[in-house]
C-alpha cells in the first residue's frame, strides 16, 4: 500500500457516487445553523477562506454566496470532485475556485486566510494532528480556524428489532480501529486545536434532529452513508446483509412520524495568536 493510501484510508468511499448525494444532504441539514457562526467570528470585509477538503465544494460556494465580498478558495484530494464543484459553482466565479491539494501538506504560504475551514473529514484520516498544524500553519495571526468534527457515538435512534447502537459501535468505530482513524474525534477536538496553539478555542453544536431538520433530509443522509459503506463496515462476523439492516431500521425510523432522531456535530474554532 502507498504512502497516500494509508493516509486517505476511506479513499474508495469517499470517490464514491454516494458521497455526492451525502454531502448535498448534509449541507442542506447544517449550513441553516452553521452560518451563524461565521457572523459571530466578524471577519474582516474582504476576507479570504480556505475550506480544506472542500469535497464538491457545498459549504465552499454557502460561504461564498452569503458574503459577496469575500474570497473563497476550495482544496480537495480528488481532481473528480474538484472538477465536479468547478462546474456545479461556476456562477460564484472568479470570488470562487477550486484546487488540488493535500491537507497534510497545503501549498498555500504561511498566514495567509482570515478563516480556514475543515468539515467531515478529521475522523476519516490518521496522524489529525499534521492536518491541524496546516490549518494552523496557513491561518493568519488574529484568524480563526473553523473544524466540523463528526463523532459517531453522537448519533441516537430510538429502538426497532435490532439496537441502532450497535451500529455505530460494531460499523464506525471498529472500521476506525482497523483504519487507524478516530470515528469519535469530536470530543478530542477541543484538546487538539489547544494543542495545535490555537486560543480561545471553543465548542458549538448543529443538532440535526428530526424537529429542527426535513426528515426525508437527514433519512438521506444515512441512506448515503448506506450506500457508501456497507462492504466496508462488514466483517465474517458482521455480514453485508446485516449492516444493511441495521442502516434500513434507522432510516425508517427517522421517516417516521413518531419516533425522533438526532445527530449531534461539534463545531470547533480557535483563534491563532
Amino acid at each position: 500500500m502507498s504512502a497516500s493510501a494509508n493516509l486517505n484510508p476511506q479513499g474508495e468511499q469517499m470517490a464514491d457516487e454516494s458521497m455526492i448525494r451525502c454531502l448535498a444532504a448534509q449541507i442542506e441539514a447544517i449550513w441553516p445553523q452553521e452560518k451563524a457562526l461565521l457572523n459571530f467570528y466578524r471577519l474582516p470585509r474582504n476576507a479570504r477562506v480556505l475550506d480544506v477538503g472542500s469535497g464538491t465544494g457545498e459549504f465552499s460556494a454557502r460561504v461564498a454566496e452569503a458574503h459577496p465580498d469575500w474570497q473563497v478558495l476550495g482544496i480537495e484530494l480528488l481532481e473528480a470532485w474538484v472538477e465536479f464543484a468547478r462546474g456545479k459553482h461556476a456562477a460564484l466565479g472568479p470570488r470562487l475556485g477550486f484546487e488540488v491539494g493535500n491537507a497534510f501538506a497545503l501549498a498555500q504560504p504561511d498566514n495567509s486566510f482570515d478563516l480556514v475551514a475543515n468539515r467531515h473529514m478529521i475522523q476519516s484520516v490518521p496522524h489529525v494532528e499534521k492536518i491541524l498544524s496546516e490549518l494552523v500553519r496557513v491561518t493568519r495571526r488574529g484568524g480563526r480556524v473553523h473544524v466540523l468534527a463528526e463523532d459517531y457515538s453522537m448519533l441516537h435512534f430510538m429502538s426497532g428489532p435490532l439496537d441502532p447502537d450497535e451500529l455505530w459501535r460494531k460499523g464506525p468505530v471498529e472500521f476506525s480501529e482497523r483504519t487507524g482513524t478516530d470515528s469519535r474525534i469530536g470530543r478530542r477536538t477541543w484538546t487538539l486545536l489547544r494543542a495545535a496553539g490555537l486560543v480561545d478555542v471553543r465548542v458549538d453544536y448543529v443538532v440535526v434532529d428530526t424537529v429542527r431538520v426535513p426528515r426525508r433530509v437527514f433519512a438521506d443522509i444515512i441512506t448515503a452513508w448506506r450506500d457508501g459503506y456497507v462492504d466496508a463496515l462488514s466483517t465474517p462476523e458482521w455480514p453485508p446483509a446485516r449492516v444493511r439492516q441495521h442502516f434500513d431500521e434507522v432510516i425508517t425510523s427517522i421517516l417516521n412520524p413518531e419516533h425522533y432522531a438526532v445527530w449531534h456535530l461539534p463545531i470547533v474554532s480557535g483563534v491563532k495568536p
